[in-house]
């Protein structure tokens, strides 16, 4: 059964990027010099030494870790994908003429484009109708295999708003930013009395980084935790306890 899948690297404090460049870059070589980039690259350090990373974009060397074998996972079950516009115009110049991907991948933009053929099997369809028809046009497109979310951490919320995604997985760094764009903020479009629900399938830890997978259960409504109160509401539970 074809699952919708997102992953995304995080700092301990729930950033995947340094600050928004607010020159909106067009390619990779700007937002290289850009706010984003050092954080970025500090969230996603333990990718570079993976062996199954380094594979897949063409390089010699890497490390065969738990790292890299989670990512031979993420590779594999992929049969689609889906992303943000942004990420395709950075990423167009420096994927070449035959980016990682060797699937479908669906753009969700709001500017039309004729499908972009690459090697390997990649081709990028620019989808204008938004996210729902994007992860419809993936889901035909991936034979059975997963749909994944590429990226950004826009199109993510989007997609986990919208209760399209089934699955997440978060890759988080042993480090604080502070700063920067944070993957759950407000545009979540939750309310003081609901709240997405997540259920944690597999903890994997590693020196580097730590992966969580989730199940999305959906959302739910926030109600008072009075269990054991006799009838009595209870405070916050007291630091320690």
């Amino acid at each position: 059964m074809t699952k919708v899948t997102a992953q995304m690297s995080v700092s301990l404090d729930g950033f995947y990027t340094g600050p928004r460049d607010a020159r909106e870059p067009k390619d990779m070589s700007g937002w290289m010099q850009g706010p984003e980039a050092p954080g970025f690259f500090r969230v996603t350090r333990w990718v570079v030494d993976a062996m199954a990373w380094r594979e897949r974009q063409g390089f010699a060397g890497g490390e065969r870790t738990i790292n890299s074998q989670i990512l031979e996972e993420t590779f594999a079950a992929a049969g689609a994908y889906v992303m943000g516009r942004r990420m395709f115009d950075a990423g167009e110049a420096p994927w070449g003429e035959e980016p990682p991907f060797n699937a479908p991948v669906f753009v969700v933009t709001h500017r039309s484009r004729e499908v972009l053929e690459r090697r390997g099997g990649t081709s990028f369809t620019f989808v204008t109708e938004g996210v729902e028809r994007a992860i419809e046009l993936a889901r035909a497109a991936a034979r059975g295999k997963d749909v994944a979310v590429a990226g950004g951490g826009e199109l993510l919320r989007q997609v986990l708003s919208a209760g399209l995604l089934d699955e997440l997985e978060l890759h988080i760094a042993p480090v604080l930013l502070g700063d920067g764009q944070r993957l759950f903020d407000p545009s979540l479009g939750l309310g003081t009395d609901d709240g997405i629900e997540l259920v944690p399938t597999r903890v994997v830890e590693a020196p580097e980084v730590t992966h969580v997978r989730y199940a999305v259960s959906g959302r739910s409504k926030l109600v008072l935790d009075d269990r054991g109160a006799s009838g009595e509401l209870v405070g916050p539970a007291q630091p320690g306890t």
